[in-house]
């Protein structure tokens, strides 16, 4: 038994977000409408969404900020896409987090 409990709050609460970035409903449909489409903007995805644009831009800060989708610009528009690399990421840690020995 170590002699002093070790609890990184400050990691803990940071990964809290980032899971929590993808566990909602309307963010997880936006990530399903940027994996069909590779690449969108805020208008489109409010569109299908059906949502008010600022909602629909908040939801993609939420994910931005995890580190879940990127943002290019091209021109005026703004393009979000998928950062798979990060989904990954969080697949294998949430792996690693529910194995038991």
């Amino acid at each position: 038994m170590p002699e002093e409990l070790n609890i990184e709050f400050f990691y803990l609460k940071k990964a809290s977000l980032v899971y929590r970035a993808v566990n909602n409903k309307v963010r997880l449909q936006i990530l399903q409408y940027l994996h069909d489409q590779c690449k969108m903007t805020v208008t489109a995805l409010y569109v299908k969404l059906r949502l008010d644009q600022s909602a629909t831009s908040q939801h993609l800060g939420v994910l931005r900020k995890a580190g879940i989708v990127t943002a290019e610009r091209d021109g005026k528009c703004i393009f979000y896409s998928i950062n798979y690399n990060r989904i990954e990421e969080l697949n294998k840690s949430a792996e690693e987090l529910l194995q038991t020995d």
